[in-house]
């Protein structure tokens, strides 16, 4: 079968083409993070924008870990389907506006050109918590990670935010002028977050006299919120949307029809209008942040680790009938969450919890719990963490919250399904937590050690006796009766 490329997009159906003319799209963004989400996401978004106003918005996509996205696109010219999987049925739709993909380990000249290009204007990042090196309890750069130091040395640059401050620092002195760095991931803060790290590494360069100055007159952080359910598309999902498009791609993204995108209005240069494809812009994220990142992603997270543990291989089929785990995660929005958070003028938080429930229970994406609950040590303090924190400081018990940290806790410390299934810890700590734990499953001993660990845990928490004896009741739960059980006995 033939490959989805321009060379062959004339055969598509025509109802499934780009709405645009990809061969005639400039590029005015660099991606750093080319996965399924930001071509779900920000991508269609960035489409819907250019059917709307115009501009030459074209992408390029930068990998950071692997060529895989660039084997995937380039012989593609950047095309690929975007799936959208609902109650309603599957919508279908070639993409077009990533114009370029690049590998950035292997092509750093390619990536600091693109960036300097005065036509580029925005850098967008979806690099995932892990992605940008830094202490989540402190919001510092970790300047002791071994790829970070080697930036820092002159090396590389290997990490995004050596690649950010090498690239911005090749624009001034090309030519000075303004862009815009958006973050696109679950970070408190994002805009903010990311801003210190690039103005904290930049001032540990050799060239940091005038770069700071510059970055703080030329650079604009905007933060911005993002939602859009995007499991990973597997081989029966390729051989479907073939069999659709009359032609292979190796880039397809699995998606659901719900997306949000809530973006700070504050830009050093132009943008597309992402308001007329349906993003929000705001003078203040914050309020949207804290309901996705606590309700819906802390949901995610719960789940994903109770589902693992309960043998669940989908997402749906931990939130199918008969299963606890929906009434649980309801309870941890209402009891746990949703008191930390001030919903938006007009908003209708209750609405909102029942949505959550409905698309983590889509039975089209087929969203496995084991790609949720990777990278938990980066995702829990964001997710589940503050929220803990902020009811013991209101002297609440926060059960729920806490039975997915004690989820987690199982999960990372025992290895196996509670039918015996082996759980891979797919983690940047993996090797820290496993030398902490130094094989113990028994819950004291575990909290303990998981509790001390300073990069995922605050003096606060790690010196709350309450929520030490909170997670250790419940781990032991975990441990004797199962997942399962245990979240039934909890909702009574």
């Amino acid at each position: 079968m033939s490959r989805l490329s321009l060379r062959t997009l004339d055969s598509v159906p025509a109802p499934l083409r780009p709405p645009i003319d990809p061969r005639e799209l400039g590029v005015g963004i660099v991606h750093l993070g080319i996965g399924a989400f930001h071509r779900a996401h920000q991508a269609a978004f960035t489409e819907d924008a250019i059917v709307a106003a115009g501009g030459d918005w074209g992408i390029c996509g930068v990998t950071e870990r692997s060529a895989a996205v660039v084997d995937q696109l380039a012989p593609q010219d950047g095309l690929y389907t975007l799936a959208q999987r609902g109650a309603d049925g599957e919508r279908l739709r070639v993409a077009g506006a990533v114009r370029e993909v690049l590998f950035a380990r292997a092509d750093h000249e390619g990536l600091l050109s693109r960036i300097a290009d005065e036509a580029v204007h925005l850098i967008t990042l979806t690099v995932s918590e892990k992605g940008y090196r830094y202490d989540a309890t402190t919001g510092r750069l970790r300047t002791d990670d071994p790829g970070v130091a080697a930036d820092l040395s002159g090396g590389g640059p290997s990490t995004v935010i050596g690649q950010l401050v090498a690239g911005l620092e090749a624009r001034r002195r090309a030519h000075g002028a303004p862009i815009s760095v958006v973050c696109c991931d679950n970070l408190p803060d994002n805009g903010r977050v990311l801003a210190g790290l690039v103005r904290e590494f930049a001032q540990r360069t050799a060239d940091g006299g005038e770069l700071p100055a510059w970055i703080d007159s030329s650079v604009r952080f905007p933060s911005t919120m993002v939602d859009r359910i995007t499991p990973a598309a597997t081989a029966g999902d390729r051989a479907q949307i073939a069999a659709a498009l009359g032609l292979e791609d190796r880039g397809a993204v699995i998606t659901e029809p719900f997306r949000q995108w809530v973006i700070e209005d504050d830009f050093a240069a132009p943008r597309p209008a992402w308001e007329l494809a349906g993003a929000i812009t705001t003078d203040d994220v914050r309020p949207y942040e804290r309901l996705k990142i606590r309700l819906l992603n802390g949901c995610h997270s719960t789940v994903a680790y109770l589902g693992a543990l309960a043998d669940q291989e989908l997402v749906s089929d931990a939130l199918a009938p008969g299963m606890p785990f929906a009434a649980v995660l309801g309870e941890l929005m209402d009891r746990d969450a949703a008191p930390t958070v001030v919903a938006p003028a007009g908003f209708d938080l209750t609405a909102y919890e029942a949505e959550v429930l409905e698309r983590f229970a889509n039975p089209a994406l087929r969203h496995r719990t084991l790609q949720i609950a990777m990278d938990g040590s980066q995702k829990l303090p964001q997710r589940l963490l503050d929220t803990v924190r902020e009811r013991r400081r209101a002297g609440a018990e926060p059960v729920f919250a806490a039975l997915g940290v004690a989820a987690w806790m199982r999960f990372v410390s025992a290895r196996r399904s509670d039918g015996g299934r082996e759980l891979t810890v797919d983690d940047p700590l993996a090797g820290r937590i496993g030398a902490r734990l130094d094989g113990r499953e028994d819950p004291p001993a575990v909290v303990d050690r998981l509790l001390s660990m300073r990069e995922i845990f605050d003096d606060e928490l790690a010196g709350d006796a309450g929520l030490r004896a909170l997670l250790v009741e419940l781990l032991g739960r975990l441990a004797r009766d199962g997942a399962r059980r245990t979240a039934a006995r909890l909702i009574g």
